[in-house]
């Protein structure tokens, strides 16, 4: 029904111009176009969904994104296909620099310097502003992480490990590490650095301490895996693995560590009953927490005694 009535309002301004060169002057100008005026085509497009929008509140015309407004709706109504203005038909370059000219500041002010801009990623892949799902941002799935995932296959497998961050649960998401708009940090993330970013949750850790753990101090990846781990917590191997990537040698426990594994073990006076000779036992720092069992403060210790992180 808004088809009809918006064609016999065309037909009804064609016939009080005329025909005239001021018709076609003014339906080649982009403000001559609103959103109502091409609902009347379009309102599968613009539905419900999209009135409710800001893009639909904004007085602004489609012809702000779309190009070739004006040509598309004389063609229409001369029976012709005309040229198609949807956004779909433009390089990716052309479509955010389309979205970039109204979005320049906040959390896209150097979204061009960022990968998704240098890998030629549109705004389109993640964003809908006819047909969106998500309560905010416009998003083609429900919530950011569905649409991060869509690319980042990997990173959606690490989060279905044992140990994770509370992503699935709902209670946080990509969005609240990175920035996928951003251009100007590593990884997008939302802080200076990464640990920047872990101390705004986990500000137990950030100190100062009076002893401090050198690898904690400079990157919480070295001994973490924020995406998702089989060892908790978010550890990248278990303990006392991770430990010994620096701790291996003259850490004064009989020597280097590779000599307390299961295979060589610490060898007892009297080998238990029906045990072979030199029955090895499991080495004391695969119990329970490792090397944690009595280095507790492995982060960092403000006590006098806490040189080795023992309190």
């Amino acid at each position: 029904m808004r088809r009809v009535l918006f064609l016999m309002t065309l037909v009804a301004a064609l016939v009080m111009l005329g025909g005239s060169p001021a018709f076609a002057q003014a339906a080649a100008a982009p403000a001559s176009w609103s959103v109502t005026d091409c609902q009347g085509c379009h309102e599968k497009a613009l539905g419900p969904g999209f009135t409710h929008t800001k893009h639909a509140s904004l007085d602004q015309s489609c012809a702000k994104c779309h190009r070739d407004v004006g040509e598309h709706a004389k063609a229409q109504m001369a029976g012709e296909k005309g040229k198609t203005p949807s956004v779909k038909n433009l390089k990716a370059s052309d479509i955010n620099s389309t979205c970039l000219s109204c979005h320049e500041k906040a959390t896209q002010a150097s979204y061009l310097s960022g990968m998704h801009a240098r890998r030629n990623v549109p705004c389109t892949d993640c964003h809908s502003v006819h047909s969106s799902v998500s309560p905010k941002a416009q998003l083609k799935t429900r919530t950011d992480t569905e649409t991060c995932v869509t690319c980042h296959k990997s990173m959606r497998a690490k989060s279905m490990r044992t140990s994770h961050h509370p992503v699935r649960e709902g209670k946080m998401g990509c969005s609240s590490c990175h920035n996928p708009h951003e251009g100007d940090r590593p990884n997008m993330i939302k802080a200076e650095s990464v640990n920047e970013l872990c101390y705004k949750c986990h500000t137990d850790k950030r100190g100062p301490f009076l002893y401090e753990h050198a690898p904690v101090r400079e990157d919480c990846v070295s001994c973490h895996e924020p995406h998702g781990s089989n060892h908790k917590p978010l550890l990248t191997q278990k303990l006392p693995n991770v430990c010994w990537n620096c701790h291996l040698t003259g850490s004064g426990h009989f020597g280097s560590g590779d000599k307390l594994n299961t295979e060589q073990g610490i060898f007892p006076p009297v080998a238990p009953a029906g045990a072979p000779s030199g029955y090895p036992l499991p080495g004391s720092r695969f119990i329970e927490k490792s090397c944690k069992n009595c280095h507790q403060m492995i982060h960092g210790s403000n006590s006098p005694s806490g040189g080795f992180f023992l309190r």
